[in-house]
């Protein structure tokens, strides 16, 4: 299966960086990255640009204006750029398992998105990452706040992950889905400015198409380095946005990826 990384990123080049050597040590090295940046600085465009010249990685930054938080945006125009047939989403803070991408692979299946979890950095140890450029992504680092989700275990994971629909713990720093899925609901809604739901709304509208969710333990594991909390001001107007989406159970958003295909 071909498969398109796609990593979302904003004035963070240090922990971009991390990510991307996190990438190269993949089992199963992805057939292309995506890089979905909402704006950054030079500084990022200079990271990725020294990383393709020395890594074997095929590396495509998608880049739109900076006009505050336009996630969903970003991930469309980046996601309108793939030539493969499954997405998967990752954030770019966080610092991928070896087996990431092969675990995404293996659990992929049609009528389904896999929904992954995450391990949380702490901020010091966060800083330390940061100092030395270097982090060993395994259940026995130094420290995790929720150790437990850095155990990568197959038969751990062949019993507690679960094939259920329901919204609470969706995130888009760690899932995947067929982008023929994708397109089908018209992707994310760009109406949604500023932090909060779009990644809910976007995912309740496949779940009202009949895609429905899996949610993966203790496979595709990543490791998320500390940051301040984004600003919630946007979060009234977002989540109005995703109730909307429930209570009318709609499939298809007018303002999503079809501006850029």
């Amino acid at each position: 299966m071909q498969i398109s990384l796609i990593i979302t990123t904003f004035n963070r080049p240090d922990a971009l960086f991390i990510v991307l050597q996190s990438v190269e040590r993949q089992s199963q090295i992805p057939n292309e990255i995506i890089i979905a940046d909402d704006g950054s600085d030079e500084r990022t465009k200079k990271i990725i640009t020294n990383f393709s010249e020395k890594s074997n990685l095929k590396i495509i930054h998608s880049f739109q204006e900076d006009k505050g938080f336009r996630a969903s945006k970003s991930r469309n125009r980046a996601i309108s750029k793939a030539s493969n047939e499954y997405i998967i989403l990752i954030d770019g803070d966080m610092i991928l398992h070896d087996n990431f991408i092969q675990d995404h692979t293996k659990n992929a299946q049609f009528g389904y998105f896999v929904q992954g979890t995450r391990v949380l950095l702490s901020e010091k140890r966060t800083k330390q990452v940061f100092e030395n450029h270097k982090f060993i992504a395994h259940f026995l680092e130094r420290g995790l706040k929720n150790r437990k989700n850095a155990i990568h275990s197959n038969f751990l994971s062949s019993i507690f992950t679960i094939n259920k629909n329901f919204l609470s713990g969706i995130k888009t720093c760690n899932v995947a889905f067929y982008k023929k899925d994708f397109i089908s609901v018209n992707g994310f809604n760009n109406e949604f400015e500023g932090w909060g739901r779009e990644d809910s709304e976007f995912f309740m509208r496949l779940m009202n198409l009949g895609i429905n969710r899996k949610t993966l333990r203790f496979n595709a594991i990543q490791f998320h380095l500390w940051h301040n909390e984004a600003s919630r001001k946007s979060l009234k107007k977002n989540e109005a946005l995703l109730q909307k989406t429930i209570n009318e159970k709609l499939k298809w958003c007018e303002m999503g990826i079809n501006q850029f295909l």
